[in-house]
């Protein structure tokens, strides 16, 4: 019995066409596909990838960075910045790359027919399977660093749609999902924090795609850095989080890798499109603007 003032009607109706008064109210729609006629653009190198920074985009970057710092020369790639605030990700072209309009998504033009890749744990898994690198070739520790990349899949969206929602982006605050979905990211916290008591890395001794996409995540929330909840949070309880978080974030290609694409923060860390390795010296938003 519902003690909100709210009973669900028997078939719902969307009821925010003017928008819900949240940050996303202008993109979010219960439709899917193609809202305009848009071609993606294409540039010199077989991996194109179209993103934004944010957490997941974070990943691919990441690790087409390290893969790039490896010396896998194979994996240079342009990235082109998709805007989803302004709803690019609905173009005709990236809806045809990616039908379900999140970022980030890549397409390898170095195989027989292109291929396209959606979901930042399938990108990451394809890049790392391709060039044989930062994922274990033996099958039991390969088998545990996919245990943690689909756990983070599946544990993100109660951290990024349910506190982050709730908790940044909502109209106003609500006490229950508030208290909901912060018990269950200080689960996942405090999960992660026993579990690295006795790593220096996710899977071990060895750094791999499963630290790439639970870091820009939870290393960057034990950082202060995501929702400004660090406070709140109280992440400083997660010692081994914090040690784990600052490892991976001395990284320079990590450190790179949060560059492309962001259009945030200080001019000289956002690096809109990424073609080339020397973009970083001279296509940087401070070297750009007048």
């Amino acid at each position: 019995m519902s003690t909100s003032g709210y009973t669900p009607p028997k078939v719902w109706q969307w009821p925010w066409q003017s928008g819900d008064g949240s940050k996303f109210a202008n993109i979010n729609r219960p439709t899917a596909g193609a809202r305009f006629e848009k071609s993606l653009p294409q540039g010199k190198h077989p991996l194109q990838l179209y993103s934004l920074a944010t957490p997941n985009g974070v990943k691919v970057t990441i690790l087409l960075e390290e893969l790039l710092a490896a010396g896998v020369k194979e994996a240079e790639y342009d990235a082109f910045l998709i805007n989803i605030m302004e709803g690019e990700q609905f173009s005709s072209g990236f809806v045809a790359l990616n039908p379900n309009s999140k970022i980030p998504a890549l397409l390898d033009t170095s195989t027989k027919e292109p291929t396209k890749i959606f979901e930042s744990g399938s990108i990451l898994l394809y890049l790392a399977e391709k060039f044989q690198k930062f994922i274990p070739q033996d099958p039991t520790k390969r088998t545990e660093c996919l245990n943690w990349l689909f756990w983070q899949m599946g544990a993100a969206p109660l951290l990024g749609g349910g506190f982050g929602h709730f908790y940044a982006y909502a109209p106003e605050h609500y006490e229950y999902p508030i208290n909901r979905y912060t018990m269950e990211v200080k689960r996942q916290l405090d999960l992660l924090n026993q579990h690295l008591a006795t790593r220096e890395y996710i899977c071990g001794d060895e750094y791999t795609i499963a630290d790439m996409a639970i870091w820009p995540w939870y290393g960057v929330l034990a950082q202060g850095h995501l929702y400004d909840a660090a406070e709140f949070l109280d992440v400083n309880g997660y010692e081994h989080v914090i040690r784990w978080a600052g490892l991976i974030a001395s990284r320079e290609a990590v450190k790179r890798g949060k560059m492309v694409n962001k259009t945030w923060g200080e001019p000289h860390e956002q690096l809109h499109e990424r073609h080339d390795a020397s973009d970083f010296d001279t296509s940087t938003q401070d070297k750009l603007e007048p």
